[in-house]
């Protein structure tokens, strides 16, 4: 159900409107439609409600009980009885009653142009409702949903006869309200309403709490209990609709500028988060490599301490070190020699290099001790290499081996 409806009244229009946290409604009295705009936003879906003297009320009999052909019936009828072209008109119909071979519609038409002067000042800023209506026909499905009753409310200056069917409109008159005109405009309305075929003989009479003078009146001239009612809240919802096809589209069009302009600010600030964030993020970036320079400023006496004494122990490693003991080094070297066929003639060391000649009665047996220098656990300190041995003229290889820290 829409959460707006904008309806007639005595002193103007009523804006009804529910409230969404408690989903009770709420009447706010305006003396002119121009006051219901800032009442309204754009996204907005409401429901106008129009007075009995813009439209034309009429009942129908029609031989055909197929809904399709209504639309058609219908508007043939509506043709005999206006003064402009069909095509400037915009009808709606309601069914009253149902036989076996035949229909009883209730009609309702009005001039586009009468329509588009009473909606002006919500057509003029861009507010196009969802639902053009009658309020007569809101009242009676809200007061008379079953059989035959006379509807007595005011509208503006005007006071509304409106007879209605199983809740549907039948017929209805706006006069001007004054107790004279009652004794003549009853009777003859009853009259038009038999002539029509609508029982008139007792319909349950309905008078708005604001005409309650006019009780005795109305009760002494059609003899007939009057009950009194106030303003429904909500107004019941009905299928009449009078919305020109032309202010569909156009509603629709709005419908998804706003649905667009949504999106596009959802886009935006969306966009404008990531931005945020970024900067952000960038912001803290910055924090952290100021803060973090900070830190290697106040820690750099401390660090090129460290590493100045780092530097020394390095410097005298090879003269503190065991792995680096000239008498450690020629131990293991000894310890490898694979046999006494292998000689060991010279041997020299400095800081971070040590170079050993020797002799061995065969290639081989050279091979062999550098191979088990490389094996030597208490030589891992080192690495050694050695270049291919020099054959002397008895046979004897002579090599030499080279080591360097790893």
């Amino acid at each position: 159900m829409p959460s707006i409806f904008i309806i007639p009244t005595s002193h103007g229009w009523n804006f009804v409107r529910s409230s969404e946290e408690n989903g009770s409604w709420s009447v706010r009295k305006l003396q002119t439609l121009e006051e219901a705009v800032p009442l309204l936003s754009a996204d907005d879906e409401f429901v106008l409600g129009l007075p009995v003297s813009a439209v034309m009320a009429q009942r129908f009999r029609l031989p055909s009980v197929d809904p399709a052909e209504f639309p058609d019936m219908i508007r043939l009828q509506i043709e005999k009885s206006l003064p402009f072209p069909a095509d400037e008109v915009t009808s709606d119909f309601e069914l009253i009653e149902q036989s076996e071979n035949e229909s009883v519609v209730s009609a309702i038409a009005i001039s586009n142009d009468r329509l588009a002067e009473v909606a002006s000042p919500l057509l003029d800023r861009g507010y196009i409702p969802r639902q053009v209506t009658v309020y007569a026909a809101q009242r009676a499905s809200t007061y008379a949903p079953k059989g035959n009753a006379l509807l007595i409310y005011p509208e503006g200056e005007m006071l509304v006869y409106a007879m209605t069917e199983n809740g549907k409109l039948s017929l209805a008159r706006a006069i001007e309200r004054n107790g004279d005109q009652l004794e003549i405009e009853l009777p003859q309305l009853r009259l038009s309403a038999e002539l029509q075929g609508i029982d008139a003989s007792s319909p349950n009479v309905l008078l708005d709490e604001t005409c309650y003078e006019l009780r005795e009146a109305v009760q002494g001239i059609l003899a007939s209990p009057t009950e009194i009612v106030g303003i429904e809240l909500p107004p019941a919802p009905v299928k009449l609709n009078l919305l020109p096809e032309s202010w569909r589209r156009r509603r629709l069009q709005l419908v998804r500028q706003v649905e667009w302009r949504k999106r596009l600010l959802w886009i935006g600030g969306a966009y404008v988060g990531v931005i945020v964030l970024l900067f952000a993020y960038l912001g803290l970036v910055r924090f952290q490599v100021g803060r973090s320079n900070r830190r290697i400023t106040q820690d750099a006496p401390e660090t090129e301490f460290v590493r100045a004494t780092e530097a020394k122990w390095q410097a005298l490693a090879p003269a503190i070190d065991l792995h680096y003991s000239p008498v450690e080094i020629l131990q293991h070297l000894f310890e490898s020699l694979p046999s006494a066929d292998v000689r060991i003639t010279t041997y020299n060391q400095s800081a971070r290099q040590i170079s050993v000649d020797g002799e061995a009665n065969t290639a081989a047996l050279a091979y062999e001790f550098i191979d088990k220098i490389k094996k030597n656990p208490d030589l891992r300190t080192f690495q050694f290499d050695m270049a291919a041995p020099r054959i002397l003229p008895n046979n004897h290889a002579q090599f030499r081996l080279e080591g360097k820290p790893k």
